[in-house]
């Protein structure tokens, strides 16, 4: 018996190391009208690029003229959950879990591209495709749900009934029609559960299923490129990039997550998942990119991590930290400068009010100078 094109497509996907594969026809996403009123109620936050051209992000043939069918793939990055007591010391920055290895983008775009490469020669002709890892203008939680990936959370991610929320997720869109994976019988979903709800420090969830990115530590870490606003500091705790909280409650993940077949998303050491603070705040650039380059550490830039580092500096409220945090106070970058002044304020004893007085007399920058001020 042969078997169908769309067997050997998802043999080959496997084959190139991801953890999911599933076919969904070409059409528009079921959500469009909730993304719009999401850009609308202005929860995108500063990324500008979520609201261009809004409705070609609602349905693949704006993407790709002609297309008929979208592979959507999945890859776990799960390695391990950090100890509570790890997570809760204050001394040290928690990064994300996808962070601790390689970026994800460097080794599923290759793959996803020899995938597509698989499927022109199947098919044979002149074939179209085009390969995304989260850079496409894709709503591509939808696309993944639509192809049989898993379901949407509480959490607004993409969760699989055996492999939880700790997915990369990418497509290929082709203009061969494939024959698509058939829906689930019995989907599955959240039920009652509300844990992530509850859990996020930030209170970032609207609603079920609804984020305000402005509030998520992850948009506020990563996304957010100027000062994090003043009231949302102290409930970032020791997160410095990204944030895993709606994720490490979740029971799927608590019951089915388990670690990457993937020895690149693996972190070298504990340093990498959650290093010191203080042997994070004095990094010039070139120390910042040999310990993080390769990584997605490098999308926040130097001068974002620092400030995150800073941020968890105040919270840890520790006299050890000031010396290096009145070193932070002379930095270069402005934004690293005025999270350093908050820091201190929050330590706020004698030795930070003099730093502060002291960098009060020179700072030109305003957002520093006001920053300086309400640290006294």
């Amino acid at each position: 018996m042969s078997v169908s094109l769309r067997d050997r497509i998802k043999s080959r996907a496997y084959a190139l190391g991801f953890d999911l594969v599933g076919i969904a026809p070409a059409q528009p996403s079921p959500h469009a009208a909730e993304f719009i009123a999401w850009l609308e109620a202005g929860y995108a936050g500063t990324m500008a690029y979520m609201a261009r051209e809004p409705e070609r992000r609602q349905d693949p043939r704006n993407v790709l003229n002609g297309a008929r069918s979208v592979v959507s793939v999945g890859l776990s990055y799960y390695t391990f959950r950090l100890p509570d007591d790890v997570l809760n010391d204050p001394s040290r920055g928690i990064i994300s879990n996808y962070a601790w290895g390689a970026d994800y983008h460097d080794l599923m775009l290759p793959r996803l591209k020899a995938l597509a490469a698989f499927i022109q020669a199947e098919a044979g002709g002149a074939v179209a495709t085009r390969a995304y890892v989260d850079t496409g203008p894709l709503l591509e939680r939808d696309v993944a749900v639509q192809a049989g990936l898993g379901f949407t959370g509480k959490n607004t991610c993409l969760i699989h009934p055996r492999l939880g929320s700790y997915l990369f997720l990418g497509e290929v869109l082709t203009d061969v029609e494939i024959e698509p994976d058939p829906s689930p019988s019995s989907p599955v979903g959240c039920g009652r559960c509300t844990r992530c709800l509850v859990a996020c420090p930030t209170e970032a969830f609207v609603s079920p299923y609804v984020l305000d990115s402005r509030r998520c530590i992850a948009y506020l870490t990563i996304e957010l490129r100027g000062p994090i606003p003043r009231e949302l500091r102290p409930r970032m705790r020791n997160r410095i990039f990204g944030c895993d909280i709606c994720q490490e409650v979740c029971p799927w993940n608590l019951r089915f997550a388990r670690p990457t077949r993937e020895p690149l998303f693996r972190p070298v050491d504990l340093n990498r998942a959650a290093p010191p603070l203080l042997d994070l705040i004095g990094l010039d650039e070139a120390g910042f990119r040999a310990r993080f380059g390769g990584t997605p550490v490098m999308r926040a830039k130097r001068r974002g991590l620092l400030r995150n580092v800073a941020v968890a500096l105040g919270n840890w409220g520790a006299p050890q930290a000031i010396p290096a945090l009145i070193q932070a106070l002379h930095d270069p970058e402005p934004l690293i400068r005025g999270h350093a002044a908050w820091a201190l304020g929050r330590i706020g004893n004698s030795q930070a009010r003099r730093a502060l007085v002291k960098a009060l007399r020179v700072e030109t920058d305003a957002m520093v100078v006001e920053e300086i001020q309400h640290g006294m």
